[in-house]
């Protein structure tokens, strides 16, 4: 019999302000997607075993750069392509793993939601949903599963990493969150997640490859974190619709624990040059759409900081070829919901909110959204740029009482239920999402 977690979950998880220290039927191939090299660190090949699902982006060398100038950005074109860009367009073939192909001029839907941060209470809850047995962390976000299995991509944020498969288990600070988490997101009906955060380095080179393992054991895609220089050079590359969707990701900080001088390929740091590289490199080697996932912000703060904005700026602004080179940028660390915003006409989410989290002093920790996105191909069914004719998003709320599950505060239930706190959720996550003018822009609420 399920139960709900016990009595003193009621307490309010430890996280400060500011840290310091898973669709049968749908047809999404994974391809795998060599960058060519532009790695200023060296290129060390890592061990990495055959059959992995996907390679990593390269990673940034640090925060410092963000706010400087951007070299390439505005209106640029690329120089002659390497023999190394030329062997990675010969050689980044598909692997078809679906029966049904799909014609090429086919768009696609997206859905991405937010942070999946696992307190105590969390791990609690998901071992009371296993029956004891294992942990299960389906059941608290069964909410999001028709819309996440009824798009053609679907992408979540694995903030923490995970510990040993028979634990020791651990929240705030330094978090080891069970393994089986990857195999109830996959279920759900997620495809891929980013995984750079300032909680990568939690436990260190271990927790990024335990979290890597686990994902590639349950078949979901990863990018932001490796296991080797050779693992990072390659983003998540998926089939969607009748495109090849590029997934980048990458995080602010580590909360101080710094990158060790022989691996600074476990985690890709935000840095706007190295992003505009890996995205042009992605896009020549087959990518026809680019998705950025940035891991950044201000915790608790609602408004988007100056560094998200500058660097929203400088990454919507750089084109190739009369092309842009990022099409969409999906935000998540700040645990309360943040703006959408269309900047330099290309969609931003500085911030999605938690999608997972414990009870915290601050209720708009329990509040988030998914950001829905539906892609169209070029017009004359080129190679020209595939380009975003419908945006919306869905609210959402972790409830933490009488059990931690997930609220789709857009449907009927929630609506109807007369719910004090749901409501406020929902008022203010539309406030919220709409305050930069998304809703002029073409941004509607879904259900």
């Amino acid at each position: 019999m399920r139960t709900t977690v016990p009595p003193d979950d009621s307490r309010p998880e430890r996280h400060p302000g500011r840290d310091t220290g898973p669709r049968p039927s749908r047809p999404r191939t994974r391809i795998r997607l060599r960058l060519p090299t532009a790695d200023r660190t060296g290129s060390r090949a890592g061990g990495d075993r055959p059959g992995r699902a996907v390679r990593r982006a390269a990673a940034a060398l640090g925060l410092a750069a963000l706010l400087g100038g951007v070299a390439g950005c505005g209106t640029v074109t690329d120089g002659p392509r390497s023999a190394a860009d030329q062997d990675v367009a010969r050689g980044s073939g598909e692997k078809a793993a679906h029966k049904r192909v799909q014609p090429a001029g086919r768009g696609f839907s997206l859905v991405a939601t937010g942070d999946l941060l696992v307190h105590d209470s969390i791990i609690r809850q998901a071992r009371a949903d296993a029956d004891g047995s294992g942990y299960e962390f389906g059941r608290m976000i069964e909410a999001a599963k028709p819309m996440v299995r009824g798009a053609d991509l679907a992408i979540c944020h694995m903030e923490t990493v995970y510990g040993p498969k028979d634990g020791p288990f651990s929240g705030y600070p330094l978090f080891k969150t069970p393994p089986q988490l990857a195999r109830s997101v996959k279920e759900t009906g997620y495809d891929s997640c980013s995984t750079g955060s300032n909680h990568t380095l939690d436990d260190s080179t271990d927790g990024v490859r335990r979290t890597l393992d686990a994902m590639d054991e349950a078949g979901l895609a990863h990018v932001g974190s490796a296991r080797s220089a050779r693992e990072r050079k390659q983003p998540a590359v998926l089939r969607a619709g009748g495109a090849k969707v590029a997934q980048l990701a990458y995080t602010y900080g580590t909360n101080g624990i710094s990158l060790p001088e022989d691996k600074p390929w476990l985690v890709n740091l935000i840095e706007p040059e190295r992003i505009i590289r890996d995205a042009r490199a992605a896009r020549r080697a087959g990518a026809d759409v680019v998705v950025v996932s940035m891991h950044w912000g201000t915790e608790w703060q609602q408004e988007p900081d100056e560094l998200q904005r500058s660097a929203a700026r400088k990454l919507t602004a750089s084109r190739s070829h009369g092309r842009k080179d990022i099409d969409l940028i999906l935000g998540t660390h700040a645990h309360v919901p943040q703006a959408y915003e269309k900047v330099n006409g290309t969609w931003v989410v500085y911030g999605m909110g938690d999608q997972i989290a414990g009870k915290m002093n601050d209720p708009r920790g329990s509040m988030g959204t998914a950001a829905r996105f539906h892609f169209s191909p070029p017009k004359d069914g080129g190679n020209g740029e595939w380009t975003v004719d419908k945006a919306g998003f869905t609210p959402f709320m972790m409830q933490t009482s009488p059990r931690h599950t997930l609220v789709n505060l857009a449907s009927k239930s929630s609506r109807g239920a007369g719910d004090p706190e749901q409501d406020h959720a929902y008022a203010h996550i539309r406030e919220t999402v709409f305050s930069r003018g998304a809703q002029k822009d073409g941004l509607r609420m879904m259900p």
